[in-house]
């Protein structure tokens, strides 16, 4: 049988756990429907992807520091320079393989600060890299926002119509790029590639715990200017919150869904001074899914700590930033369980989850059902994936430059 060879590529390994996440179900796919592919990954945190699936990983950047404010004109030249690395070196990678695969993740948004030569350009360089070897990329279950950005915006533009395959996570996300001028008449929509992941065992909820995911959040690449009001807003709101459960008794259990999550935490702990409050910290978006299968109610913000919760069954109420998480509820059939993350009341957040405990029982027959359905959705998503690699098999493998 000929090898394929299969990159993928993203801000993966760099403490995002639904980046990650995507990246699981993907290769699960590929270790199961595929197994004589060879695999490879571009990517943030090269180390911690090999550690953990495997595979050979290549750092994404030329630039260690690209993540970092260049303020003096050292790091300011490194950084100019690296952009003109890190084209020949996504050239030189993406020509050694058959098709480059970007396992969902929000490359095609910017509903959180974004700049144009960071991420947006990353994604340029591979989609031009694959247009002009011949190396199909495949855009897996991505999502998209309107970006007002104009630099941002032309560079999500043209990386979505270099891709040789698309499909989104959502209606919104092809919507947004179609208003972006990227023709989406082929474009499929499914859901998040996290939902393909191994549900885990059905527990029975018992002690009331509430788990709350929460998230250090900023705003939007639009809110910079108002970016420590919103945070400052949205802590307190989540502190009062936490403190009213507990003094209703209830046990709440942390949770995050990325390591610059952790400040969060620690502010809350340190407000809310009880035995009841506790953190867990968690390496997967399984764990994640194993903490909230054994809650009664989840509160959470990151989108993919929704997932994981509406995923494991639970009663959800999402802190929401963005159209995608209540775009997810309502397709979830919790849609009327969505408090805006810039504007948390705590008053109207207590009461509006009260409510939602009184529908448990409902909600989880509801959320049981609509897994059903997200998961047989998956099985078309992956067809469509298989036929994006299987022209690539009928050609002899490329050599290494």
């Amino acid at each position: 049988m000929t090898q394929v060879r299969v990159g993928v590529f993203g801000l993966l390994g760099s403490g995002n756990l639904g980046n990650d996440g995507s990246l699981e179900a993907v290769l699960g796919h590929l270790r199961a429907e595929h197994p004589e592919a060879v695999v490879d990954a571009l990517c943030a945190g090269p180390e911690a992807v090999t550690a953990r699936y495997g595979i050979p990983a290549t750092r994404l950047h030329w630039y260690r520091g690209e993540y970092r404010t260049a303020s003096r004109a050292g790091a300011i030249a490194a950084k100019g320079l690296g952009k003109l690395v890190d084209a020949v070196r996504t050239a030189a990678w993406v020509r050694r393989h058959d098709v480059v695969i970007v396992p969902g993740m929000g490359v095609l948004e910017a509903t959180l600060p974004l700049r144009p030569w960071g991420f947006p350009y990353s994604l340029f360089l591979l989609c031009a890299s694959g247009r002009l070897s011949g190396t199909r990329v495949a855009l897996v279950g991505v999502g998209a926002a309107p970006i007002g950005d104009r630099p941002t915006r032309a560079l999500v533009r043209w990386s979505a119509r270099l891709a040789a395959y698309r499909s989104y996570r959502d209606v919104l996300s092809r919507d947004a790029m179609r208003a972006m001028g990227v023709d989406t008449a082929r474009d499929e929509v499914y859901p998040d590639l996290a939902f393909a992941l191994p549900a885990p065992r059905a527990s029975a909820p018992t002690g009331g715990r509430v788990c709350v995911g929460v998230m250090d959040f900023h705003g939007g690449n639009d809110d910079r200017a108002r970016a420590e009001e919103i945070h400052r807003r949205y802590l307190d709101g989540t502190i009062r919150f936490v403190r009213a459960l507990v003094e209703d008794g209830r046990p709440v259990r942390l949770l995050t869904g990325d390591e610059c999550d952790a400040p969060v935490v620690a502010a809350i702990l340190d407000a809310v001074d009880s035995a009841l409050v506790t953190a867990a910290q968690v390496p997967s978006l399984t764990g994640l899914m194993k903490e909230m299968a054994a809650a009664d109610t989840v509160v959470a913000t990151r989108y993919h700590n929704l997932i994981c919760a509406l995923k494991a069954g639970t009663p959800t109420l999402a802190l929401s930033y963005a159209a995608k998480s209540d775009a997810l509820m309502d397709r979830m059939g919790l849609g009327a369980y969505c408090h805006p993350a810039r504007e948390v009341d705590a008053d109207a957040l207590l009461e509006q989850f009260r409510r939602l405990e009184k529908r448990s029982a409902e909600l989880r027959r509801t959320l049981a059902e609509r897994n059903e359905i997200a998961t047989r959705r998956l099985e078309d998503q992956f067809t469509a994936l298989t036929k994006v690699l299987i022209p690539a098999t009928v050609h002899a493998p490329r050599e290494a430059p």
